[in-house]
């Protein structure tokens, strides 16, 4: 399905999404009448660090990553942003620019809602306006999890806690436990926890041969969801 074909109905995706589920129609309206569908290819930048934030983004289909560069080059994931997911929405509340750059990881579609129209509708809809509190303050403890695991853990405990916040994300439970259903290369994981591709290929490696997960063709299922815990509380 390709943005094309989901333009005119505007209306029943902001009907769908979780902000904006409980809202009347009559508001629906003048929202989808401001907003607009914008389609991104597979690994298209939707926007970089330091560009005007003029707008919040809702992923009708596909998924987004939110990273960070270093100045020499290094690429960390901030986070992964599935179907029904909001970004952005920090620099649409504050005005100030991008704080991250934002990628599709896949064919994406996005709901946008400019900043001019939507600030005000969340000034008259305060029960909106503690819906997205509520996804930045989710942000803000799943960036304090992000640096306290980078500053007290060893990369395997790490890893194995992305792992689990992958599954809890992602996770489709299959006959021998969770699938993730999420494919992601080996230098995307490392790049969630800071690791060095090498490091990811040896731990699944490991890991598969302890019977803790399973590798197919680039899928990941968690075979023993209380062992992979342990190994994230094993280096604490």
């Amino acid at each position: 399905m390709t943005v094309s074909r989901i333009a005119f109905d505007k209306e029943l995706v902001l009907a769908g999404h979780f902000l904006l589920k409980h809202l009347q129609r009559e508001d629906l309206h003048r929202l989808a009448a401001g907003s607009r569908l914008t389609y991104h290819p597979r690994n298209a930048v939707i926007f970089q660090k330091g560009d005007p934030g003029s707008s919040m983004m809702a992923v009708v289909r596909g998924r987004v990553k939110i990273c960070s560069h270093s100045l020499d080059g290094k690429e960390l994931v901030l986070s992964i942003v599935n179907r029904g997911g909001v970004f952005g929405e920090i620099a649409l509340l504050d005005g100030e620019p991008r704080t991250a750059d934002a990628v599709a990881l896949e064919e994406t579609d996005l709901l946008v809602l400019d900043r001019t129209q939507f600030l005000p509708f969340l000034t008259a809809r305060p029960e909106v306006a503690m819906r997205l509190l509520g996804v930045l303050c989710k942000r803000l403890r799943q960036t304090s999890e992000h640096l306290e695991d980078t500053l007290f853990l060893e990369a395997s405990s790490r890893f194995a806690r992305a792992l689990g916040r992958l599954a809890d994300s992602f996770g489709r439970p299959v006959a021998e436990g969770l699938q993730l259903d999420i494919k992601l290369s080996q230098q995307q994981l490392g790049c969630l926890v800071g690791v060095s591709r090498e490091s990811v290929n040896k731990l699944l490696n490991e890991w598969q041969r302890g019977g803790v997960i399973r590798l197919d063709a680039g899928r990941i299922t968690i075979l023993d969801r209380e062992a992979l815990e342990d190994l994230g509380e094993s280096c604490v």
